[in-house]
């Protein structure tokens, strides 16, 4: 399909094509989506004889059927033998066992019942698929069975080995490969996980990811169908019914989940001019398409208001993403033309380099090529040169750890970039050049992919625009500071942990930001942070390049308004203490708030927990460090909240201490959700007949009444209930035992 959006704006017409055939339309490829909906725009004008046919066996034609309108609905019915669908009696639970385990127990309960011919496992990756292989090996029902993976991953021997045929049944583990892309002929049984590794982009982070993901019951009936091509078959899935009906009927088109970056740049090309009046059969988000559209206007294919440019029509002369045709382009200024279509011939078909291709290889190839370079693709061209050398013969490729076949396809692609070059008037000869500029031209196609090391001790990285991201663990440049990746993905690990994994790096230099962006650099943006192991702010002023710092120098003293706030930071969280705020300070706080709630026309103003931040702030103002405002005065500062008639008025109706009929003065303890309360001996409240009341006599005060021990044996607001009901009981029990107090 991107091969016929390209042809249709080389030649709007399509000439000598009388008909357009999109099969397997339910996948919803997005050039399919794009090439139909161009396609219609063409009938629709100049070429109202032009035939089109969109088919699937899968196929939802509701929708399709309106956005096709007027058009025929043709359905054959072809040879389809029945399949017997199997689901799991109940949902697995919270904690399922793994795919892998379900996996064997199916082939073995339909092995012992005789289910004969070749089965086929479907689960989501490589290492599933392993996992899946080894339980299923350790299954006695195993025997005679002949036990393949098929994936992306394996060898091209490998590959055709799981279709092949053979005079014994076999096990064929594999991913959604199997799904649409080929047939196994002699499948009787089909084992589905039910799941599928799904690409994504997130145009929020900019990063691309892969999960793993439930496939949908479209999907699901392609991969039963499996099973039924040549007799009946049955199909059992690791999920229940409820849970199939639970899930989405169709896929995610790609329109929605995929970086549409070089569609939108042909889409420009062929004279859309406004992508949201596109007749989409299924609009992408917004955001996806800001997001292309701001991507290309970094690389310069657009200008600021949206419209194509001359250097962005020379991008879509190269078959590749937008990224990859920048850095081609800029290669013509470095005279590098050659080597830089040496690196898009690399990065456009499956990796070159095996991974886990074991120790020795990795020896041999880290002996090779040499374990650091500037860049990781000079790692790969210099095993691709490799491979030329011995002419992809397997042998060699398979002790250097490198995918033969990819090699051998990387000649073509690479005949085919320099063709195109020079069509486009680029110098296209094999000359010696300087690292730093096949460095500059890769710096030039992803510069939206700049990072910084964050420490050298670990691989984790910081990226523009405030995204991280952890440096591959074989990358070849680990000791640069500074660097841009040709490839950020989120990837889920093993035990479900999401990793973003920053791949295909090449060192930069600072310098060459402020050369080539200059507009894009933002200096003397002063940054305060605070230092946990000097207990101290610092301050520094900072050098960005879209967000992304790469240089600094101090400053001293740091400004004080940001260091009093991050040190108030420190207090609020715990980590700094002001010896001086004490409970009579939180005392005082609580005072006030409740007053505040008990007698409102007093108009005092209540302190929040914001208003309480400033007042941190404010002593901290002029200090930089834990052991400044260590001992700084608290009080004082809090109490300055209120004015001095505020503060009487405080003291009289929301007081430290009460004033007792027989003269005592017991302090007051008022919390933030009950009573305020006093805690006082029997002894101590002796001619007190009245419980004690506070705000403007509306808050009956909480009486704890303790014995000798200062155990309490009463609490109360109504004190003369107390003398009259309990205390003839409490004296005779607690006189006893306290003899030589006084009791009356």
């Amino acid at each position: 399909e991107g091969i016929l959006l390209r042809q249709l704006v080389q030649d709007p017409s399509l000439s000598g094509v009388n008909v357009l055939i999109f099969d397997e339309f339910h996948e919803r490829h997005l050039y399919g989506d794009i090439t139909l909906a161009r396609a219609l725009d063409l009938q629709e004008t100049s070429r109202p004889d032009l035939l089109i046919v969109v088919m699937s066996a899968t196929l939802e034609a509701g929708a399709l059927e309106d956005y096709l309108r007027p058009c025929s609905i043709l359905r054959s019915e072809g040879r389809v033998f029945p399949v017997d669908i199997e689901y799991l009696p109940r949902r697995p639970g919270a904690f399922p066992p793994p795919p892998w385990e379900l996996a064997a127990d199916a082939f073995r309960r339909e092995a012992q019942a005789g289910q004969g011919g070749d089965v086929l496992v479907f689960m989501p990756g490589g290492y599933e698929i392993n996992q899946t292989l080894e339980a299923i090996r350790h299954c006695p029902e195993s025997k005679g069975y002949l036990l393949l993976p098929l994936h992306g991953e394996l060898p091209p021997r490998e590959q055709d080995a799981a279709v092949a045929r053979y005079d014994r049944p076999k096990v064929v583990v594999s991913t959604n490969v199997a799904e649409t892309s080929l047939t196994i002929d002699g499948v009787r049984l089909v084992i589905d996980s039910g799941l599928a590794r799904i690409p994504r982009y997130d145009a929020n982070r900019g990063i691309n990811t892969l999960l793993v993901e439930k496939i949908s019951r479209a999907s699901a009936d392609q991969r039963a169908g499996r099973a039924g091509r040549t007799a009946p078959g049955r199909c059992v899935r690791l999920w229940s019914a409820v849970e199939h009906g639970e899930r989405a009927p169709f896929e995610l088109p790609e329109v929605r989940r995929l970086d549409l970056a070089e569609v939108v740049l042909t889409l420009k090309a062929a004279g859309v001019a406004d992508l949201r009046k596109f007749r989409w059969l299924e609009a992408p988000s917004e955001h996806s398409l800001a997001d292309a559209e701001s991507l290309l206007t970094d690389l310069g294919a657009l200008d600021r208001q949206g419209t194509l440019t001359a250097l962005g029509r020379r991008m879509l002369a190269f078959p590749v993403h937008p990224r990859y045709a920048r850095m081609l382009l800029a290669a013509r200024d470095y005279k590098c033309v050659y080597q830089a279509c040496l690196i898009a011939a690399l990065t456009q078909g499956r990796d070159l380099l095996v991974r886990k291709a074991g120790r020795e290889a990795g020896q041999f190839r880290d002996d090779l090529f040499g374990e650091e370079a500037a860049s990781d693709f000079f790692i790969l061209m210099r095993a691709w040169s490799y491979a030329t050398r011995h002419n992809f013969s397997l042998e060699a490729c398979r002790r250097a750890g490198i995918h033969a076949v990819t090699a051998r396809q990387v000649g073509p692609l690479h005949q085919q970039f320099l063709a195109i070059a020079r069509e486009e008037g680029l110098p296209v000869e094999a000359v010696p050049v300087d690292d730093e500029a096949l460095q500059k031209c890769l710096l030039i196609g992803f510069s939206d992919r700049v990072g910084r090391r964050l420490d050298e001790g670990t691989l984790r990285c910081e990226l523009v625009h405030g995204r991280k991201g952890v440096l591959a663990r074989e990358s070849a440049v680990h000791r640069s500071r500074f660097l841009v990746a040709a490839e950020v993905r989120e990837v889920e690990g093993a035990e479900k942990s999401l990793n973003t994994l920053i791949s295909l790096a090449t060192a930069v230099q600072p310098e060459w930001l402020r050369e080539l962006f200059p507009e894009d650099i933002e200096a003397g943006q002063a940054r305060a942070y605070f230092d946990p192991t000097a207990k101290r702010v610092y301050a520094e002023e900072q050098v960005r390049f879209r967000e992304l710092t790469i240089a600094s120098r101090r400053i001293e003293p740091p400004p004080p308004e940001a260091a009093a706030r991050l040190l108030a930071e420190e207090v609020a969280a715990g980590r700094l203490v002001l010896k001086h705020w004490d409970h009579g300070v939180d005392q005082w706080i609580t005072r006030l708030n409740l007053l505040c709630g008990w007698c409102p026309e007093l108009g005092l103003p209540p302190l929040t927990e914001q208003d309480r931040r400033h007042l941190v702030e404010q002593i901290c103002h002029g200090a930089f460090s834990s052991k400044d405002i260590k001992d700084r005065e608290v009080k004082s500062v809090v109490r300055s909240w209120l004015s001095g008639p505020q503060q009487e008025w405080l003291d009289k109706h929301a007081p430290e201490r009460l004033s007792l009929s027989n003269g005592r003065a017991p302090k007051v303890t008022y919390v933030a959700d009950g009573p305020p309360f006093v805690a006082l001996r029997i002894q101590e409240l002796f001619d007190v007949d009245k419980t004690p009341r506070l705000a403007m006599n509306r808050v009956p005060v909480l009486v704890h009444i303790l014995a000798p021990s200062m155990r309490p044996v009463q609490i109360t607001q109504d004190l003369a209930g107390f003398w009259r009901e309990h205390y003839p009981r409490i004296k005779s029990e607690l006189q006893r035992k306290y003899p030589k107090h006084e009791w009356r």
